[in-house]
């Protein structure tokens, strides 16, 4: 940031136009007067490498990096954080001076700020959390619960092995659960979270019987396209706390905006309001 060059970040993806990134960035450069950009960027997977490599040359100080490449880029940076390599996957890179491709993955940060600050009523210590899927928003979703210290974590994913590769990676506060038999142990949980894109707009709806909801449960779902899907419309009228998703797209975002810009930025309404808009 002390040199003369316009400073740019970006996001890399295939799709990419439906990425929200771009607005949240893009209105915190300029709610906090820095003189940057940030680009979304549709790249092919046999091209990724090369843009990488290059982006630092064109003045870029960064990229998230979202679907279908967040495992990839894994094996082309060239240092990795402990909370990435525990995840096995990267959603944020910083292009350093000495020219090494830094990788974290922040979205464990964001998914439990989220949780933090819309249901702080809720203790990580306080009984079993559910959480439904087992792809990478859920390894990140597993990782920050169990550095919080949750008891138990109850997984349940529509493939049973693929939940029980995660359990090998995470240890003994994991359970796996038949899907099936996930509307039977909701109502022992504290917390319920649904990783998995059931739900989202123009995907199937989530079909598991939610009667087991109620009140004192806090209920999240990472989708936010709708805002409020079936499954928090359903815990709200139980009288669960319901957390949307896009609290944790917003927090997710702030680590690497202060790497790259030099500012810590704040999310709020304002900022959420930017995002809908």
């Amino acid at each position: 940031m002390s040199d003369s060059r316009i400073p740019l970040a970006g996001v890399i993806g295939s799709p990419i136009a439906h990425s929200r990134s771009p607005r949240l960035q893009n209105y915190w450069l300029k709610r906090y007067g820095i003189q940057g950009h940030y680009i979304p960027m549709d790249v092919a997977r046999e091209d990724l490498e090369n843009v990488i490599r290059t982006l630092p040359k064109l003045g870029f100080v960064g990229v998230n990096i979202t679907i279908p490449y967040k495992e990839t880029v894994m094996g082309i940076v060239d240092q990795i954080t402990d909370r990435a390599t525990l995840i096995g996957a990267a959603n944020t890179l910083i292009f350093r001076r000495d020219g090494k491709i830094h990788a974290d993955n922040t979205d464990g940060y964001g998914f439990f700020e989220n949780l933090r600050s819309n249901a702080p009523d809720w203790d990580p210590k306080a009984g079993p959390v559910v959480v439904l899927g087992a792809g990478g928003a859920a390894r990140a979703v597993v990782a920050s619960l169990n550095g919080a210290g949750v008891p138990e974590i109850l997984l349940c994913n529509r493939t049973r092995a693929r939940a029980e590769r995660l359990k090998q990676d995470f240890g003994l506060r994991v359970t796996v659960v038949d899907w099936v038999q996930a509307g039977n142990i909701i109502e022992n949980a504290e917390l319920v979270v649904n990783t998995t894109s059931l739900g989202m707009t123009g995907k199937p709806e989530m079909r598991l019987p939610l009667d087991g909801l109620r009140k004192g449960m806090t209920v999240t779902d990472l989708v936010y396209s709708p805002l409020k899907t079936h499954l928090l419309q359903t815990a709200e009228t139980a009288g669960c706390t319901v957390v949307d998703g896009l609290g944790m797209l917003l927090h997710q975002a702030v680590p690497g905006f202060e790497r790259w810009f030099g500012v810590r930025p704040d999310v709020d309404d304002a900022t959420r309001a930017a995002v809908m808009a």
